[in-house]
Parts: C-alpha cells; sequence; structure tokens
C-alpha cells in the first residue's frame, strides 16, 4: 500500500490564476490556465516561475479552508483561527476546536489540527520536483540560483510546521516519489528525530538566505521570500530547538547562544523595525510596513474569510466567531504596568479602564467603542448579548476580536469587498521577542534583552511602562513569556509557545472562563466569571499532534504513531 502523501505524485498540473496569492503588484495575476503539462513546465522560464511562486500556497484539505481561496503556508484567517485551541479563545459555534480543547484529539478524529501532515508532505515533494528538473530549464544560473534558494525556504517552512507540530518527522531529501515505486521498505517511512530534523533545515535555510535577495524592492514581489524571511524562520526554528519541549527538559546554553545570535543576525540586516502607525493598524497597513518580514498578500481579486462578519458581534448581525477569553483578558496589564486584579476594587469596578492599549486594539469588550455605537454585552438589553438579535451568534465567553478586523469593511454583505487583510508569517516585533528570551536564557537579562522588550512596550501606541530593572533571569523570562502572550495574540503563537515551554499541562488545563455582566436598574455593572466551555482539558500526548489515522494505514502501518496516541 502506498503512502497517500509523502509519494504523492505530481499528477503533472500546475493553477496559475489570480485567485491565488494577492499582493499590491498583483505578482500571481498571471494569465489563467486550467492544467499544463509537465513537458511545459520545464520548457519555459516564465511557466517554470510562476509553478514556483504558486508552492506558497497548499492544496485545499478540509472544509472552510480558504473560503475559496486556496490556504497559504498555515491557516491564517480561517473562521475557527489556531487561536481557538488555545487559552485565547475559542471557536463561538465549535467548527470541530471543541473536542480539541476538551482534550479528545485522536488520530481518528483531529478536526482543524489535521491538515498539516497530508499538506506539508505534498508541498516538499513539488519543491522536490522542481529542484530536480530546474537543470533542464534554459534560464541563467543566476535566475536558477534565485529560484532554488526560493524552493529550499518553501520547503524549510513546510518541515519547520512538520517539525513544531510532531516533532520527529520524516525527511524525504531531495527524492521525488512516483506512483509505481517500491515502497516496502520500512526506511521510507523511518521518522528522524527533532534535533537531527532541525538541524537539516537550518542548512537549507543557510542555502537559501545567500542567493535570496535582501528586500522586496526592485523586481523581487512582496510575499515572496527574503533573505530576512529565511533567517527569521531560521531564528524561530533555534529558538524552539533550545526550548524545554525539544531538548527533553534540558538546559543547553549553547542552543540557546545560537538562538539569539540567529535574532540578532535579523536584527543586524537593518532592513527592518517596529511599526510606528500604531497597534492596531499594524495589521491593516501592507504597504510601507517596516514591521512586516514575510506575509500571505490578499487583495480585492483574491479574498480570505470575511473577518468582520465571520468574528463580529451579534448586535451588527456577526458571527461571533473567535471570541476571546477571560483567560488573556485579565493578563493585559495596568498603563502604570502593574498586573490587574479583581480584588482590587479600583479594577474590579472598572475593568476595562486604563489596560494596556494594545487590549483595546485586539478585545471588543463591554463599552468598547465599535462602528457606530458601544459594544454591548450585558444582560438584560444588550445588543450584542443574547437579548440582541442574531442571538444564536451571541459571545460564549463575553468579549469578541477586534485585532485584524478593519472597521471600514462591512459587517453586513461584505462578500465582494472585505478579506483583504495580509496574513504575516514573520514581523520583527517576534524577532526582538526571539533575541529577548534567547538571550536571556544564554546570559541573563542583559542590557539587550532589556532593549528588545522595551523597544515593542515603548512604540508608539502602545507606549507601556519600561521593564523594571533589576530583574533576575528567572523574572525575566516570566516577563518575556508574558510579552509575547500580548503583543502576539491570535497569531498563532501561543499554542507553540506554550507547548515548547512546557506549561502547557498548566494552563491548557485550566478552565476556559468568560464573563457574564449584568446591568442593575441604577446602570451599575456586576462582573462575574463563567466558564465558557465546558471541559477544557490537556494530556501529555496533546505536545505533539497525533498522525492522522489515513496516513498510518496508507503506509500500511509502518509510520510510526507519536507516543500516546496508539
Amino acid at each position: 500500500m502506498k503512502n497517500q502523501t509523502i509519494i504523492k505524485p505530481l499528477l503533472g498540473i500546475m493553477l496559475i490564476s489570480s485567485l491565488l496569492v494577492g499582493c499590491k503588484d498583483n505578482f500571481l495575476d498571471i494569465v489563467p490556465t486550467d492544467r499544463v503539462s509537465d513537458a511545459s513546465i520545464l520548457s519555459d522560464s516564465t511557466l517554470f516561475e510562476a509553478y514556483v511562486i504558486n508552492r506558497y500556497l497548499g492544496i485545499r484539505l478540509t472544509n472552510k479552508e480558504g473560503d475559496g481561496n486556496l490556504p497559504g503556508f498555515g491557516r491564517g484567517f480561517e473562521y475557527a483561527m489556531w487561536s481557538s485551541l488555545t487559552d485565547e479563545s475559542i471557536y463561538n459555534n465549535d467548527d470541530n476546536t471543541w473536542f480539541i480543547q476538551q482534550g479528545q484529539l485522536s488520530p481518528e478524529n483531529t478536526g482543524i489540527a489535521g491538515t498539516f501532515w497530508g499538506r506539508s508532505y505534498r508541498s516538499i515533494r513539488e519543491c522536490n520536483y522542481a529542484l530536480a528538473n530546474i537543470g533542464e530549464l534554459e534560464m541563467s544560473q543566476s535566475g536558477k540560483d534565485l529560484l532554488i534558494a526560493e524552493l529550499k525556504f518553501i520547503r524549510a517552512f513546510r518541515y519547520h510546521d512538520l517539525i513544531r507540530n510532531y516533532g520527529d518527522v520524516v525527511l524525504m531529501g531531495d527524492r521525488v516519489t512516483e506512483l509505481g515505486e517500491d515502497f516496502t521498505d520500512p526506511s521510507f517511512f523511518e521518522k528522524t528525530d527533532k534535533e537531527a530534523a532541525i538541524a537539516y533545515v537550518l542548512e537549507e535555510l543557510d542555502a537559501a538566505a545567500t542567493n535570496l535577495p535582501v528586500s522586496n524592492n526592485g523586481n523581487w514581489q512582496e510575499g515572496r521570500a527574503t533573505r530576512g524571511a529565511a533567517l527569521a524562520l531560521k531564528a524561530r526554528l533555534l529558538l524552539y530547538g533550545a526550548s524545554p519541549l525539544f531538548t527533553d527538559g534540558e538546559r543547553d546554553v549553547q542552543k540557546w547562544q545560537r538562538a539569539a545570535d540567529a535574532a540578532r543576525a535579523v536584527m543586524d540586516l537593518q532592513q527592518y523595525s517596529l511599526y510606528q502607525g500604531g497597534y492596531g493598524e499594524l495589521f491593516l497597513t501592507p504597504q510601507s510596513n517596516v514591521e512586516i518580514i514575510f506575509a500571505r498578500y490578499y487583495n480585492i481579486n483574491s479574498r480570505h474569510t470575511a473577518l468582520e462578519i465571520a468574528n463580529g458581534p451579534n448586535g451588527y448581525d456577526g458571527w461571533g466567531g473567535n471570541v476571546p477569553l477571560q483567560n488573556l483578558v485579565d493578563d493585559y496589564e495596568m498603563m502604570d504596568g502593574t498586573r490587574f486584579d479583581w480584588e482590587n476594587d479600583n479594577h474590579s469596578d472598572q475593568p476595562y479602564k486604563n489596560r494596556d492599549p494594545r487590549f483595546y486594539e485586539t478585545i471588543l469588550y463591554n463599552g468598547a467603542p465599535y462602528r457606530d455605537r458601544e459594544v454591548e454585552t450585558f444582560v438584560p438589553g444588550g445588543r450584542d448579548s443574547q437579548d440582541g438579535p442574531s442571538n444564536w451568534n451571541t459571545t460564549k465567553s463575553g468579549y469578541y476580536l477586534k485585532k485584524f478586523i478593519n472597521e471600514e469593511l462591512p459587517i453586513r454583505n461584505p462578500w465582494e469587498v472585505a478579506g483583504t487583510q495580509n496574513w504575516i508569517y514573520f514581523r520583527y516585533a517576534e524577532i526582538l521577542l526571539n533575541y529577548a528570551e534567547a538571550q536571556n536564557e544564554a546570559v541573563g537579562p542583559d542590557a539587550s534583552v532589556y532593549d528588545a522588550v522595551n523597544a515593542i512596550r515603548g512604540r508608539t501606541g502602545v507606549e507601556m511602562p519600561p521593564l523594571p530593572a533589576g530583574l533576575t533571569q528567572d523574572q525575566m523570562r516570566e516577563r518575556i513569556r508574558h510579552e509575547r502572550r500580548i503583543e502576539l495574540a491570535f497569531e498563532e503563537h501561543r499554542y507553540y509557545d506554550v507547548r515548547r515551554w512546557m506549561i502547557a499541562d498548566e494552563v491548557e488545563n485550566t478552565p476556559a472562563y468568560g464573563i457574564t455582566i449584568t446591568k442593575d436598574e441604577d446602570g451599575r455593572f456586576n462582573y462575574e466569571r463563567k466558564v465558557a466551555l465546558e471541559g477544557k482539558q490537556f494530556l501529555e500526548r496533546h505536545y505533539w499532534l497525533p498522525i492522522p489515522r489515513s496516513e498510518i494505514l496508507a503506509s500500511d502501518n509502518q509510520l510510526p504513531q507519536n507516543p500516546g496516541y496508539n
């Protein structure tokens, strides 16, 4: 029996359509072609380059992926976002997420977490096909070197997604598998341990970075990999590789120093800086955004899920979508840098006053100014509560998502105009936080660690107090982890952070909390914490995803399952 994804054949097709990825230069707005043969691809340098560009996309494997647009490297702006498998949010109408939050993930039932294996290996095979055949192409060597670097980056990104989700993975090397091959040899399904797999990917990224352009200026369009993108991926992988989950809890200072040095290499490019136009605007400003290192670009002809209606309050006829949890809300500091505390009467009387400015750009809370009125999640009578219209979409947590939402785009009938925000895979703030974490673990909280974190806290529109002087290494570790939680909320980091730090058994076993707000006759609000989703549970095996059972069966049971899932 042949493995259905590792050995998936190319089938000799290439989709070239403006429906794929968009950017301000529309670099994929190529003449539409239904099916192009292998021979045509290999005889035409323009078609071959188009084939390479389209490897930034993946196939649609489950319902609601891409919403009419092919998925990119990550889930991104799907209906249920990756945040709704964490303590950041829950998906209001389930969408195959609740059972994962409730600890029922299994090889037979993977929900929205089941696509990484198949999509990644298919993409790796497609990259290998191009790398194996690029020598036949009539093109300058410099042009070939550039495309080879791009393919190595794409393949490295796919391996990074496999490693961070499954740990030990099968390395394919440059092999291009075909139908009819003999796959009875068990070594074909032999996993490589995560440390060796990371080493392989890092070598690929070093090779890619050498030949990739420094920036997207000139003829190199936005949305394609640059040297900064390759070095950013290297920095993230080294950070993961130094973390407790990847070292079996052993502390390795040299690994942390390598991770710090890799993040510093991105900083030293001097191509990126923190966006100073406001935290909320950062995610709505594609052009001249100095913070974006690598992103999936969308435009009016290439849209993703309409976030405004998918995540909007029910009082606006929105669908609720990914509703933030009280667990996250409580972690936003006060504006003076102190922790929020429900036991403090000054805090609990007006819990949404004087909070970290990023809170107001991320969360829609009761009383938040939004569009033409204030959000009303209180009962009785709140327009965005169960007493409002479309009440089947009422938030189960008492909050709605604001981050990424463009208030200039409509909630009602958004279909031809919304869904144009760009999904950022790497931005400079992550690099600063990667550096701060790794450097602190390697040498302690030196001045450079403070500088990196305080730059984020002090950016225009955030302007939170700098971290207090004299923090110990342990104290700085907790501060950096907190900063990642706030700064990178809903950007697909929290799921991996709590696992690589090996604190998921604590934070993901904490109930998924929300808030019930009752309005008295005198207009005073009373706040009562509630459980927004019953039965939240994290088990030891959930530090890694299970390989879907279909993949195990397709290998004739030669592919080893991850521990705890047999």
